[in-house]
């Protein structure tokens, strides 16, 4: 599994990362034994950062990611969580709740410290709590060794823009912004660059958009790219392909995206997602795909407060699940 610099930290992280939301069923109900060795099995093939937060399962997640990496030595993986999301509709970035949050995480992962901790889905809530409370509770638990490096995650791209100018921060974590269906991520890069904050890229199947199962009734995609995404799907299995390799390798083989996170409960699909990384990518199925999807090309949905989606803004009940 090739390795990339992950911004200014100085961390080395694997192409195809490990995102244990799927531990916490929040896709399907999951077996925790077989939960275990599914990350146990990441580690084996090469992937060497798992992301988690609180909110995936409501706690469930972190505590069956604990008891999997307990078992491991810590220097063989790197590991971020969130703080400041807690439930569908339930949000607090207030300094004395994030710095609550982490020593509750380290608790249930079994670890003393974090090496990224993110702010989780932070479009929903007004800025200057993020800038006058979360960011220095992050810089307090950096002091305190407790975390490595501070990130903040969401889904508009309109967020990192206006946020990052007025916060020091080491990384972003983006998702469903660079898979088949939307690479608008790229647009953001060179301000990434010029900050020196590194991106972890999440979701290369759009929640589920690029598969042949039905996608999630929660999904909150428009027809047009469902249906669209649906089309790309059939031809990749129509060509005897899949579409699920397809995004992984097309999300994985650009240089300027350091890491991009795949969730699964399963050792087989981890173990065979890992492998695909290396394989060659069938350029001319890839293109095929690329024209199906071109009229929903960037198309994604709102999320969180008006200012980062234009006029029309959508309520917590609507917005993307990570």
């Amino acid at each position: 599994m090739k390795t990339r610099k992950l911004g200014s930290t100085g961390l080395e992280v694997s192409a195809l990362s490990f995102g244990a939301s799927s531990l916490g069923s929040v896709f399907r109900e999951t077996d925790d034994q077989e939960s275990i060795r599914t990350v146990h099995s990441a580690i084996d093939a090469g992937i060497n950062y798992i992301d988690v937060s609180p909110y995936y399962g409501l706690t469930k997640a972190e505590t069956v990611l604990g008891q999997a990496i307990r078992e491991l030595p810590r220097g063989k993986f790197l590991l971020s969580s969130k703080a400041g999301r807690y439930g569908e509709s339930e949000f607090d970035f207030t300094a004395e709740r994030i710095m609550r949050s982490v020593e509750e995480s380290l608790k249930r992962l079994h670890t003393d410290y974090l090496d990224i901790l993110f702010l989780h889905d932070i479009e929903f809530v007004p800025a200057d709590v993020i800038v006058e409370e979360a960011v220095p509770a992050m810089n307090m638990l950096k002091k305190q060794g407790k975390i490595r490096f501070s990130g903040i995650s969401g889904l508009p791209l309109a967020l990192f823009e206006q946020m990052l100018p007025q916060i020091e921060v080491d990384a972003i974590l983006s998702y469903c912004h660079y898979s088949l269906n939307d690479d608008s991520l790229l647009g953001l890069l060179p301000l990434l660059e010029d900050r020196g904050v590194g991106v972890v890229n999440a979701s290369p199947l759009s929640m589920g958009l690029l598969g042949t199962r039905a996608i999630a009734d929660w999904h909150p995609a428009g027809e047009d790219l469902r249906a669209a995404c649906r089309r790309a799907a059939e031809h990749c299995a129509a060509r005897g392909g899949d579409i699920a390799k397809l995004a992984i390798q097309y999300s994985t083989r650009n240089a300027e995206i350091p890491t991009t996170l795949v969730s699964t409960a399963t050792p087989a699909n981890i173990v065979k997602n890992a492998a695909w990384v290396d394989e060659p990518l069938d350029e001319e199925l890839l293109l095929e795909v690329l024209d199906i999807l071109k009229p929903v090309h960037n198309k994604s949905w709102t999320s969180g407060r008006p200012e980062y989606n234009g006029a029309a803004g959508t309520s917590a009940n609507e917005e993307g699940r990570r």
